[in-house]
């Protein structure tokens, strides 16, 4: 028997630090995460700074379903490198995104230098997953997915277990919506990959 979900929407905590955020060198935004460890923090490209909230369980198992067999994909394509929700990228236009789940093609990996590998990345994925939990406002993954593909990603998904519906994100075409698919394909970019979108659902 199947169930529905009661969505109640738990907006992150805002701060609007955009005059303050503008003072920031280079390298401020990520002392002050390593200073606040506890907290996963986003920063948009207006200087605003967002706390999010933890995930609950079943989040937790659908991200850990997501990143085991993209990374086991990954590992035999070995063509680029994969980054969990823990990794902050810091885009193009100034903000400082954490996907939950990336990849990066090795040769732009490569170009970065140490330092800019150890800290927060300042380049845009190639690839991008966003995955909802029964707490995330729609529309405001809506946004981030478009911010991706605006500075730069090829390709994204919003996997929407909610509605049982995927998303997908590319340069320069509409939004495709996939409702309650079997599998969604990453295309020329991810070859040879195909999720099991049932499994998230499950």
């Amino acid at each position: 028997m199947s169930t529905t979900l009661e969505i109640k929407e738990i907006k992150p905590l805002v701060l609007h630090f955009n005059a303050f955020v503008r003072k920031f060198g280079e390298h401020d935004f990520y002392e002050f995460c390593m200073a606040n460890k506890d907290l996963s923090m986003e920063l948009t490209s207006e200087g605003d700074l967002i706390i999010m909230s933890p995930t609950g369980g079943k989040t937790g198992i659908r991200n850990s379903k997501l990143n085991l067999r993209f990374g086991l994909w990954a590992e035999t394509d070995a063509t680029g490198q994969v980054f969990d929700s823990s990794t902050v990228f810091k885009l193009p236009n100034g903000a400082r995104r954490s996907p939950d789940l990336a990849w990066v093609k090795n040769e732009r990996w490569q170009a970065l230098t140490e330092e800019e590998q150890e800290k927060f990345p300042p380049l845009c994925p190639d690839f991008v997953a966003e995955l909802r939990s029964p707490t995330d406002g729609l529309e405001r993954l809506k946004a981030k997915m478009r911010e991706y593909i605006d500075n730069g990603a090829q390709l994204g998904w919003l996997l929407d277990p909610v509605e049982r519906r995927v998303h997908v994100y590319r340069p320069g075409a509409a939004v495709e919506i996939l409702d309650n698919p079997q599998s969604v394909s990453g295309e020329a970019l991810l070859p040879g990959f195909a999720l099991d979108v049932q499994l998230l659902w499950d």
